[in-house]
């Protein structure tokens, strides 16, 4: 167990080039997937993971050379939300609120430019697109900074769809974010414990249970939104009731966390416990993005204690068993041999 534990790992590091903790790591453990950063949290600088095309094309590269075949995923939903800039040469992205606006034939010429960018670099799954509905317009992390489409669920339904059609072309998966909607919302995240009770929405869960099947990739990354109707003690991402939900619209989607070092989450659960619970609850893909905390050092005690927990648990063995399967079949789909160089004939 111990040397499969790691693929339900998605992990951030610092550097441009693959850190010898995270090629000991993927050795030890094995390793579902990596994520791309170009801000560099405690260091308050852009010099993380992305520093050119070229960089990042040669860093993905030495990424699919690990023998765990490691999924590659970025933010790059546009505007600020946008790891990838134009300014060192990557194709333009504008937010999602300004994307809509575009006629359609600008939308899937931007959609497309960007999209084949990224499958080309060696990148497989964009954490896009946001279809959290604008309910308040003030909302620190969605609304303030243009990441919805829109109010209106025909709006969202649309534009997701023209992506997902740019991005079954270039062979990229697409993953929906927050579930279950965090537009409403008056907090963020990042720094403290949001409440969704109030603003959830029939409409908002409509758009994640017609688009998470649909969409290339089937991806489903979760928020740590509270919603007292569904668990009073838990937020979403560490709930078994809430993700039970989706599970029964969604059996075989892939289920991401939002980032575990979040401090609307942290406040109440380390990471370690955050991960034993969010295995449990039904998440696939556990991220520690090593961003907002440095906990590189402490990554491999992690697994160590994962598979220890699982080693204890048959419920949490047959978890770890299921998400797993989920992490291959996505790995099957989207990490090709470096010899092939057809992003359009991955399989869908």
């Amino acid at each position: 167990m111990r040397e499969s534990i790691g693929e339900v790992f998605l992990l951030g590091f610092r550097g441009s080039r693959v850190p010898d903790w995270l090629r000991d790591f993927a050795a030890r453990f094995g390793l579902g997937g990596v994520i791309l950063f170009d801000y560099d949290v405690k260091a308050r600088a852009y010099d993380r993971n992305v520093h050119s095309l070229e960089q990042v094309r040669a860093l993905c590269a030495d990424l699919a050379a690990l023998p765990s075949r490691p999924l590659v995923f970025v933010d790059q939903e546009g505007g600020k939300v946008r790891r990838l800039k134009e300014r060192l040469g990557f194709a333009p992205l504008p937010s999602a609120q300004d994307f809509a606006a575009l006629d359609e034939a600008e939308r899937l010429r931007l959609a497309r430019a960007s999209f084949r960018e990224l499958a080309a670099l060696g990148i497989h799954y964009n954490l896009a697109p946001v279809v959290d509905l604008n309910l308040n317009p003030a909302n620190p992390d969605i609304g303030a900074h243009g990441r919805s489409f829109s109010a209106d669920p025909a709006i969202v339904r649309d534009n997701a769809r023209l992506l997902d059609r740019a991005a079954r072309e270039a062979g990229l998966g697409l993953c929906l974010k927050h579930y279950p909607g965090m537009g409403g919302a008056t907090t963020n995240s990042h720094d403290e414990r949001t409440d969704l009770s109030a603003t959830l929405r029939e409409d908002q869960l409509a758009l994640f249970h017609e688009l998470g099947a649909e969409l290339a990739g089937e991806a489903i990354l979760v928020s740590h939104g509270h919603v007292r109707q569904w668990d009073a003690r838990h937020p979403v991402s560490m709930s078994a009731r809430a993700l039970g939900r989706l599970r029964e619209r969604l059996p075989e989607v892939l289920l991401i966390s939002d980032d575990l070092q979040m401090q609307g989450l942290q406040k109440t659960l380390t990471t370690a416990q955050a991960l034993s619970l969010g295995l449990a609850a039904g998440l696939d893909l556990l991220l520690i993005g090593n961003n907002l905390l440095d906990q590189e050092p402490d990554c491999a005690h992690l697994a160590e204690g994962l598979a220890a927990a699982c080693r204890a648990d048959d419920a949490l063995a047959r978890r770890l068993s299921a998400s797993r399967a989920r992490v291959e079949d996505r790995k099957a789909r989207f990490v090709r041999p470096p010899s092939s160089t057809r992003p359009d004939e991955r399989r869908e």
